[in-house]
């Protein structure tokens, strides 16, 4: 039998959204927790999916509880669910993410959230030296059909220190995260496919990843960092 998403996920996130406090929701803590282990289901098949054409060690779903100790909004529960997939370090780098979300605000998104400060540097030094590589990924029409022709995620203003404010790949140096993101209606998410387009899309961006995974696993002479 094949894995779709619930109905329920984004019905009871809707009821949440107008009903955010603790006794609402423990009230219906029970629909909560019948949806919640259908929607493990899901994430658990786009972890064997990827692991058909990738290594993935780890599967962490989000729980739906808000850590409201630093936040203005002090709403306690969230009213999406989030998952990420890791590769395996430190051989492979990257990771996947899957957003569940109502009012047509679901989405995937691959890529590098927060680099850590060295990789950071790396990936920009990468950049600085030689551009070429990920341009043409950036630049190959199916990659860029799924994933778009440029990188989502902050970045510095001008330029980062060291790094010349005129050099033809500031657009790319400047970055301080390198992230893809693919937007789903609610309709697309319900179709029986879906979890089949989030895997082909998935698998779209391994060139990126490959990349990536070269570069940071290198030095600037090409010289391996882990063996």
């Amino acid at each position: 039998m094949s894995i779709t998403v619930p109905k329920s996920v984004f019905s009871f996130f809707k009821k949440l959204e107008k009903n955010n406090n603790r006794d609402w929701f423990n009230e219906n803590k029970p629909e909560f927790k019948a949806m919640e282990s259908e929607v493990k289901l899901v994430y658990q098949a786009v972890f064997e999916n990827l692991n058909l054409h990738d290594e993935i060690d780890k599967l962490k779903i989000f729980r739906i509880y808000r850590d409201v100790r630093f936040s203005k909004n002090k709403l306690p529960y969230k009213t999406h669910f989030g998952g990420s997939f890791n590769r395996i370090k430190p051989r492979l780098r990257g990771g996947y993410y899957l957003h569940l979300q109502p009012n047509n605000e679901s989405f995937i998104a691959t890529g590098f959230w927060q680099p850590e400060k060295e990789d950071l540097m790396r990936i920009r030094k990468e950049f600085e030296m030689d551009d070429s590589e990920i341009r043409e990924i950036l630049a190959n029409k199916k990659f860029n059909s799924i994933w778009g022709d440029t990188f989502i995620g902050d970045e510095v203003k001008s330029a980062p220190r060291g790094f010349a404010k005129d050099h033809n790949a500031i657009d790319l140096i400047k970055k301080k995260q390198y992230i893809f993101t693919k937007k789903y209606t609610d309709k697309e998410v319900l179709e029986a496919g879906f979890l089949n387009e989030v895997d082909t899309a998935f698998k779209a961006i391994r060139p990126f990843f490959d990349y990536m995974s070269d570069v940071l696993t290198t030095d600037l002479n090409g010289v391996s960092l882990i063996d």
